[in-house]
């Protein structure tokens, strides 16, 4: 298994960082991972809902079919897929609140028989990918500014 998380303190409210986090037509805009969404982004998001998207990652591509485990709007988005090779991936986005700001925190997690051959360098170019990308979302909320200075990787 490889575990990968990444923190970034942005300097918004979270109902706007939330509406960036899921505004799916915008998705490839602030994640790095992200590549297309094969059959048009996700419509719905509540548990169950499933989806497929393109991501690549350590330089290869790979599509994967994701499940909404658990949906709680403004605070947590917590996704299960799975892709090549019998590779499982859990992705749980969750905000906090913080005055005017939010804590917005991605945890992953890779499971399967392949991650073991590679999981150490999927752990450094997951993590990469994860800050990139929190980078990224805080200069869209901002509105092109980057992440605030409080950031955390």
């Amino acid at each position: 298994m490889a575990e990968v998380s990444a923190e970034a303190r942005i300097g918004a409210p979270a109902e706007q960082v939330w509406a960036r986090l899921t505004d799916f037509a915008g998705y490839g805009r602030w994640n790095v991972l992200h590549t297309g969404f094969p059959e048009g982004a996700p419509t719905a998001l509540e548990p169950g809902a499933t989806y497929r998207e393109n991501m690549k990652l350590m330089g290869f591509p790979a599509e994967v079919t994701w499940t909404v485990a658990e949906f709680e709007p403004g605070l947590v988005l917590d996704v299960r897929g799975r892709g090549p090779m019998g590779v499982n991936i859990g992705n749980r986005y969750s905000l906090t609140p913080d005055g005017a700001a939010t804590v917005v925190r991605i945890a992953g997690e890779f499971t399967g028989a392949a991650v073991s051959l590679m999981a150490g360098r999927l752990q450094e170019s997951a993590t990469a990918a994860l800050n990139e990308s929190l980078e990224k979302l805080a200069g869209l909320v901002a509105g092109g500014g980057g992440p605030d200075p409080a950031h955390t990787p």
